[in-house]
């Protein structure tokens, strides 16, 4: 099979927080590596499970495997261990939307637990993301797309530890900059026409804030993200966190 995904440094990271070792209770699994590159081609060509080449074993037993590592929080641990320190000189918030595929839809609690909402371009999710000086992911948050970008910032920070945030003029909002000033970090943001109180804005540094646009290019490179296909906002989530990882590791 070509075009696997996962080199032999992100591997030894990872396998240590894998499910199934040797040294694990229960059944051991056949081939933990062989499974996440499973994984990573269904979010890269963004293919019903179905159609996941009999190469990585039947599709319904990585799919099953797959739900018991997303609701065991496996995925978000890979995330974690392949991430190198985040360079927290500065950070840069965003959000981006992404529509939501038929098949991501109909999940029981209806599409607002899922993080789904009707906006102009038809049912979507915002990803509203928070990444570090070198524009690798650091954390996210999902929201329905038709609300504010504003809505998903708070889970991001708290608790954080930057020197200065960068964000574009939708977040020139007196909390996210009450927020920021608290920390004792600067405020990098472009300033709305109607504030009064005006505030120093660093011009250079902001010039930064292009890495997390790059970041996300990246992340919708994976058309399973590109375009949500996943019902529930764990199982989405669980993606991005597996995307992220080989993109913070890269």
């Amino acid at each position: 099979m070509d075009r696997l995904i996962l080199t032999d440094a992100q591997w030894a990271k990872m396998e240590p927080l894998c499910l199934g070792k040797q040294t694990d209770r229960g059944r051991s699994g056949k081939d933990n590596r062989l499974f996440i590159e499973a994984v990573l081609w269904i979010a890269r060509t963004g293919s019903p499970w179905q159609d996941l080449p009999t190469y990585f074993g039947h599709w319904n037993s990585v799919y099953s495997r797959y739900r018991d590592w997303m609701k065991a929080g496996v995925f978000k641990r890979l995330f974690e261990a392949v991430s190198d320190e985040a360079d927290m000189e500065y950070a840069m918030i965003d959000g981006t939307v992404v529509r939501v595929h038929r098949h991501g839809q109909g999940a029981k609690g209806g599409p607002r637990s899922q993080a789904i909402g009707r906006s102009v371009t038809g049912w979507s999710t915002k990803i509203i993301a928070m990444t570090d000086a070198l524009g690798n992911l650091v954390r996210f948050t999902l929201i329905p797309g038709q609300h504010y970008d504003t809505v998903g910032v708070a889970p991001l920070l708290e608790p954080a530890d930057f020197g200065a945030l960068l964000a574009d003029r939708a977040f020139d909002v007196h909390w996210i900059v009450d927020a920021i000033r608290a920390q004792g970090a600067r405020v990098v943001i472009p300033q709305r026409k109607n504030r009064l109180d005006r505030r120093p804005f660093d011009k250079a540094l902001f010039k930064a804030r292009h890495l997390i646009e790059n970041f996300f290019c990246k992340l919708k490179e994976f058309k399973r993200i590109a375009t949500r296909s996943d019902k529930t906002d764990r199982s989405f989530a669980a993606m991005i966190h597996l995307v992220a990882a080989v993109i913070n590791s890269r």
